[in-house]
Parts: C-alpha cells; sequence; structure tokens
C-alpha cells in the first residue's frame, strides 16, 4: 500500500470518528471502543486506527489512560477555540442540527427578552437596530454581520435568564465563529436577501421592544428559518 493510499485510510477513519464525537455516539468521558473493534467496523488494518486515534489525540479530541483505553476528552464543549469548534469547523453536515439547535434557543431567548427586558434592555436593543440600519445603507457587509451577532446577543441578556445567557455566549458565539451563522455568506450571495434579513431582524426587535413575547418568538423563528432555507440552497447549488 502506498502513503498516499494509507493516509487516505487514515484520514477517513478521522472522519468517522469525528462525527461519532459529534452526533454522541461516543459522549465525553467515555471510553472508546478496542482498536481491533474498531478496525473491523471502518474495515482497516488495527495500525490505521491507532494512527487516526493518535492524531485526534494530538488534537486534544480524545486521551489515553495507560492501561485502560482511550477516553473521549472532556473538554470538547468549552470556549470557542475548543476542539469542539474544530470538529463543527470540518463537518458543514452538522449546520442543520446546529439551525434547529438556534430555532429553539433563540426563539425562546427572544420570548423571555420581550418578556422581562427592562428599560436598559430596550435601549440597548434599539441602539443596535439603528446601528444595524446604518450599516446596510453604507453597505458595511462586515460591520452589519458584527452588529448582527451583537444584537443577538443583547436579546440573549434581555431575556434575564442565566442558563440562556450561557448558552448564548459561550456556544452561539463559537458557532458563529466557525460555521459563519452570521449569514456573512447570504449578505453577499445576493442584494436581496440582505434587505430581508434587515426587516426580520426589525420586527424581533418591535416585537421585544414592544412586550410581545410570542410574536417575538414566531418572528426569531420565522428568521432562523429564512437562514436555515437558504443555506440549504447554497448548499445545493
Amino acid at each position: 500500500m502506498n502513503d498516499n493510499h494509507q493516509r487516505g485510510r487514515v484520514e477517513g477513519v478521522m472522519r468517522q470518528l469525528e462525527m461519532a464525537l459529534l452526533n454522541g455516539t461516543y459522549p465525553a468521558n467515555t471510553r472508546l471502543p478496542a482498536e481491533r473493534d474498531l478496525a473491523q467496523r471502518y474495515g482497516v488494518s488495527r495500525n490505521t486506527v491507532r494512527e487516526a486515534i493518535q492524531r485526534l489525540a494530538a488534537r486534544g479530541l480524545v486521551r489515553s489512560r495507560p492501561g485502560a483505553g482511550v477516553f473521549v476528552s472532556d473538554q470538547l464543549r468549552t470556549g470557542v477555540s475548543s476542539p469542539w469548534g474544530q470538529l463543527v469547523a470540518k463537518h458543514p453536515a452538522v449546520r442543520e442540527d446546529i439551525l434547529e439547535f438556534r430555532r429553539v434557543l433563540e426563539g425562546a431567548t427572544a420570548y423571555f427578552a420581550a418578556l422581562r427586558g427592562n428599560e436598559a434592555d430596550i435601549e440597548r436593543i434599539r441602539a443596535l437596530m439603528a446601528q444595524l440600519d446604518r450599516a446596510r445603507k453604507e453597505d458595511d457587509k462586515a460591520g452589519e454581520s458584527e452588529t448582527d451577532a451583537q444584537l443577538h446577543d443583547a436579546i440573549a441578556l434581555a431575556s434575564h435568564n442565566s442558563m440562556f445567557l450561557h448558552l448564548h455566549g459561550s456556544i452561539m458565539s463559537m458557532l458563529r465563529e466557525h460555521i459563519t451563522l452570521n449569514v456573512v455568506g447570504l449578505r453577499e450571495l445576493e442584494e436581496g436577501m440582505s434587505e430581508q434579513l434587515l426587516m426580520q431582524h426589525r420586527t424581533i426587535c418591535d416585537a421585544i421592544c414592544a412586550h410581545r413575547p410570542e410574536e417575538a418568538r414566531t418572528a426569531m423563528q420565522a428568521h432562523i428559518d429564512y437562514v436555515r432555507a437558504n443555506l440549504t440552497n447554497e448548499a445545493a447549488s
């Protein structure tokens, strides 16, 4: 077997193991199956499995415990630059799961922001909406994207729920960093999309500022559905 072929096999096993980590087949702190079992499962040699695991270990995704085996790292989901973030970046197929998660999380966050947002929260949200309007008028796509992210963060803050805020801060920022879920790509694909996104944000913010929770949740979910549909179309084209 030539070197290129062997590297291809190792890469293939790595990708399959990465997906198993992503989809929860092997949760944090669980022991991976023995090399022999993995080799049989993936139809490769034990040496190929060993090399793939060594590469995952070098990236902090798994760790070896002498005499006990190889275990999934418990540090996968900590921070923007975590191994989890690196995994997500390399597997665009996970995007649909992420958008489904965002629909639930951010819909609930918008609901509670409308229910609980105080005067300071509303002022912050209105200021960011005005900033988003300016960036759009000036065709400042980078500024538009950054303000978009800040606006979603401000909505999470206005929910006055520590778990929503924690999840948004530690997870959503990571996802935007690695998957570009701040829809920079959509804004660049078509002029009309940027205007549509602006209108959606305005509808969300109006509902929150008027303290209409159900309307805020529905508007946020419609926004995520729009992003999902257009990213799916982009991937298919």
